[in-house]
């Protein structure tokens, strides 16, 4: 499994800045005002082989500094709590603030690795001054400045360091699927498994976020042997109250690295929102099988196309990878809830297709060769060998004489191709172009 890194520090000393540096999305908003980030993002990220999730623990209400206080002194131990790695970020302008002495108090008690990473270290001395965070009595510190990302390769090399290396996978193994049902508060996540095995098996109310941790499910009807993970739901709110909602996600975002098929449920009366696209990035990222479903359908008022019409506007949101089934259900009427089971194991073997050598090159380079990648800078690229990687989750490799020169809209045109032929609905695949 897949390490956890939490960036913990208090606001405004550049969290949310390292953070999109670290995944290389603007995921997180950034301001100079303090306390902008409300919310908790998480996203995934990979040094030196290693791939792990990054958590930017935000989550201040504005308030007195004895809010600040006592809102900085849950997360970090929240962040302790279920974290691998944790990144204490403070800031070279500012020095150490009572807050930071407050924050390393806590930190020393720990035996998890800690990383003491000052900010806004862009010149010689800035650098010199940085010495005054040795006083944390934390050890030795890194310096980097995160808007511009010095520093941060050298950070990231001890962080990966500490990191375990990667579990070698006995693909042979047969356990029982993992199915991860997973949503924003409220869906209908726990509605749809209670539907499914016919008994009240978790929680439900009308408010949401009353499933606090992932719970596994044993699912075994109609020729289907599985496990069932309804997952906490992942939330986006102005204004976080409750300890449990920081460690409901990171438990959410280790049941989706844990797990072959995410289940997405979404409110349909809600809609597609930023959140669910959040939730759906990070199963991708994970090259997770996905299946999205449209709870309370039966709520949603129909004319002639409208479910047709909706399909296209979640697809719109999800591109580049549209090749993902959408299934339509209500789990209070248990409409579609078996086509929904369906999809998934669909979706579950899908993932495991494996295509023989010989034919995928009969196939694969006929293609390539009647539109082969288009000429850079009057370099030709022939493309003259591929196949399948051994891996877990579909992989694979193009062996050519240039592979500089492919760019990505060519890698999207085979991906495309490897679509229409091969059935990978609602599995991320991933191409790599090597020098042959």
């Amino acid at each position: 499994m897949n390490s956890i890194v939490a960036i913990v520090g208090r606001p405004n000393v550049g969290k949310s800045t390292l953070f999109n540096r670290l995944v290389q999305r603007r995921e997180a908003i950034v301001d100079s005002v303090s306390g902008v980030t409300r919310d908790r993002h998480y996203g995934k990220s990979d040094w030196n082989g290693k791939d792990f999730s990054v958590i930017d623990t935000g989550g201040y209400s504005i308030g007195s500094d004895d809010i600040f206080e006592e809102e900085i002194r849950k997360q970090v131990n929240l962040a302790i709590e279920e974290a691998d790695i944790i990144v204490f970020v403070v800031d070279v302008e500012e020095g150490i603030t009572p807050m930071d002495a407050e924050v390393a108090k806590i930190l020393r008690k720990v035996k998890k690795p800690i990383f003491v990473t000052v900010n806004k270290v862009d010149n010689a001395m800035r650098a010199a001054n940085a010495v005054e965070f040795y006083n944390l009595g934390l050890g030795d510190y890194h310096t980097i400045s995160s808007i511009n990302g010095s520093g941060t390769g050298d950070l990231l090399d001890a962080i990966s360091e500490k990191m375990p290396a990667p579990e070698e996978v006995d693909l042979t193994a047969e356990e029982l699927p993992r199915f991860a049902v997973v949503g924003r508060p409220n869906a209908g996540k726990s509605s749809f498994i209670n539907a499914l095995i016919g008994e009240d098996r978790n929680i439900v109310t009308d408010i949401a976020g009353t499933t606090r941790d992932s719970i596994d499910t044993k699912y075994n009807r109609f020729g289907f042997d599985f496990n069932l993970v309804d997952t906490a739901g992942i939330r986006k709110k102005s204004k976080v109250k409750e300890d449990l909602e920081f460690y409901s996600v990171m438990r959410a975002v280790r049941t989706i690295e844990y797990s072959d098929v995410i289940i997405l449920v979404v409110d349909a009366t809600r809609g597609f929102e930023g959140q669910d696209q959040n939730i759906f990035w990070l199963a991708e990222k994970n090259r997770k099988g996905v299946v999205i479903l449209i709870n309370k359908w039966d709520l949603v008022e129909k004319e002639t196309n409208t479910m047709r019409d909706y399909e296209a506007k979640v697809k719109e949101q999800i591109a580049p990878f549209t090749d993902v089934p959408i299934v339509f259900i209500s789990a209070l009427t248990k409409q579609r809830l078996f086509k929904a089971i369906e999809t998934a194991v669909a979706v579950f073997e899908n993932r495991k297709t494996k295509i023989a050598t010989s034919k995928f090159n009969d196939t694969m380079l006929e293609i390539v060769k009647n539109y082969p990648p288009p000429a850079i800078k009057g370099k030709f690229v022939k493309i003259k060998y591929c196949m399948q990687l051994p891996t877990q989750t579909p992989q694979f490799a193009f062996f050519c004489n240039l592979p500089q020169y492919v760019r990505d809209p060519y890698k999207r045109y085979v991906e495309n191709k490897l679509r229409e032929i091969y059935n990978f609905s609602g599995v991320p695949i991933t191409i790599y172009f090597r020098q042959k």
